[in-house]
């Protein structure tokens, strides 16, 4: 698949996207967000993630635009906890009328044209929490400092999480901490210097995490020989 990625100055988003989706399905790794995505061919507007482990393509070959929202920051009308590992028509979170506006907006539109489309009919909804979490699960996995540091018990802590990110705090610093080691790995960095400053105990931690959230090797994931 070719991927192309554009970062974009608005609230709570990312970026915006564009793949050409090859016969062969791709794999889709966790990254603790969730996208808005077009699929130009069949007309197929929907909603994917978080997820917890690799997700593979299913659609036909074809160009498939997306808005990517920063963990926690998916204004949709709908708990994250409710896409969690799932891909949804927005017609089932907002209703057949007011999916189909959007999706005539995309009609004959450029991949460009698509992404603004995109960006203006649900940009993103900033939650200071969900902000304040975001950087705090980065840097560590301890729920009990993640809840003290914004003034939540445990299980109040794990309830906002689910709403906001899909998951709870422990989780969504496991995918932060596997997508940072992806960004050294893919930058060159040696596998195990990846796992010392990514975080993990040591390079067998960092193998076994991959293996259970991108569904296969550091190696392949960045295409290492």
């Amino acid at each position: 698949m070719t991927y192309r990625e554009h970062p974009v100055r608005g609230p709570g988003v990312a970026c915006v996207w564009s793949v050409e989706i090859a016969a062969v399905p791709g794999r889709v790794v966790p990254d603790g967000s969730v996208d808005l995505m077009w699929h130009a061919a069949s007309g197929r507007l929907f909603v994917a993630g978080p997820d917890t482990s690799a997700q593979f393509t299913s659609l036909p070959p074809g160009t498939l635009v997306g808005l990517r929202y920063l963990p926690g920051a998916a204004g949709l009308g709908v708990p994250a906890d409710a896409l969690r590992d799932a891909r949804v028509d927005l017609a089932d979170l907002w209703g057949r009328e007011a999916a189909e506006r959007v999706g005539e907006r995309l009609v004959g539109t450029s991949v460009g044209q698509a992404q603004r489309v995109l960006l203006a009919a649900a940009p993103g909804a900033p939650d200071p929490f969900a902000e304040r979490v975001r950087v705090l699960a980065a840097g560590t996995g301890r729920v009990r400092e993640i809840a003290d540091a914004v003034g939540y018990g445990e299980r109040q802590l794990h309830r906002r999480c689910l709403a906001a990110f899909g998951y709870g705090a422990k989780v969504l610093h496991r995918v932060l901490r596997f997508q940072r080691a992806l960004g050294l790995a893919r930058g060159g960095a040696a596998f195990a210097d990846v796992a010392a400053e990514a975080g993990y105990t040591d390079q067998a931690h960092l193998a076994r995490d991959v293996r259970d959230l991108g569904g296969t090797t550091l190696t392949a994931l960045v295409g290492r020989a």
